[in-house]
């Protein structure tokens, strides 16, 4: 690891009003910073800010106040049709349903995320052939979500969030809807796409076998990051 910062944020801090004069602070002043090929794992309790914290590092959601910088540039200061642009094509996600588009095929909803970047038809087919053979699923590229089990919907949404060949990928309990077998198949394979890839996740688990795997694991407690291992 050459220690490239990929992500850096700086007193991030993400409010929500309740009533006109009370307001809940759910993150309080995050300072973190992400190399690249780094897997790193956020934990914590329910309600500890971790999804809140994933949301702004993938731009979904503005901060209240402070920055998300990615490769030393402030993401909250480009206009909304930029940052959809960068989020589009420098960020992956995965999340704990897979969200697969039911009327779809394995390749056509790994193909969809793709078709936005205005590349030809051909040429993103064969990109998400490629990447749905690196996730094990060479042999289930016309199947629909409803023809895949858990695990293999899951490997979908992984090749899904690959296409665009991201800077970085944030996965909110990858796991937390498997059992125990699919559970480890889906933690391999986001180390062999490391690997292969030096692809960046960073990664919001309860699995706590998943956390003692990974590169460095923060610990969220009440809206702050409490360590940094």
């Amino acid at each position: 690891m050459d220690n490239k910062i990929i992500v850096k944020t700086s007193e991030l801090v993400k409010e929500y009003k309740i009533s006109k004069d009370k307001s809940l602070r759910v993150l309080k002043g995050i300072n973190l910073v992400i190399y690249e090929g780094e897997i790193v794992s956020i934990i914590g309790a329910s309600g500890a800010g971790k999804s809140t914290l994933l949301h702004l590092l993938g731009t979904l959601d503005k901060p209240s106040s402070g920055e998300v910088q990615y490769e030393g540039e402030n993401v909250f200061k480009l206009s909304s049709d930029k940052l959809a642009k960068f989020r589009n094509s420098k960020i992956g996600f995965i999340f704990q349903f897979h969200h697969l588009l039911p009327e779809f095929t394995a390749i056509e909803n790994v193909s969809l995320a793709s078709m936005i970047s205005g590349k030809s038809f051909k040429e993103v087919y064969n990109s998400a052939k490629n990447i749905l053979t690196d996730v094990g699923l060479g042999d289930r590229l016309e199947h629909k979500p409803s023809e895949l089990s858990g695990g293999e919907a899951q490997r979908v949404a992984i090749a899904r969030a690959l296409i665009n060949s991201p800077r970085i990928i944030f996965a909110d309990e990858p796991t937390g809807n498997l059992d125990t077998k699919n559970s480890d198949e889906v933690m391999n394979l986001i180390f062999d796409l490391r690997k292969k890839y030096n692809q960046t996740f960073v990664i919001v688990t309860h699995n706590e076998r998943f956390s003692a795997m990974t590169d460095r694991t923060l610990k969220m407690v009440d809206g702050q990051i409490v360590n940094h291992h």
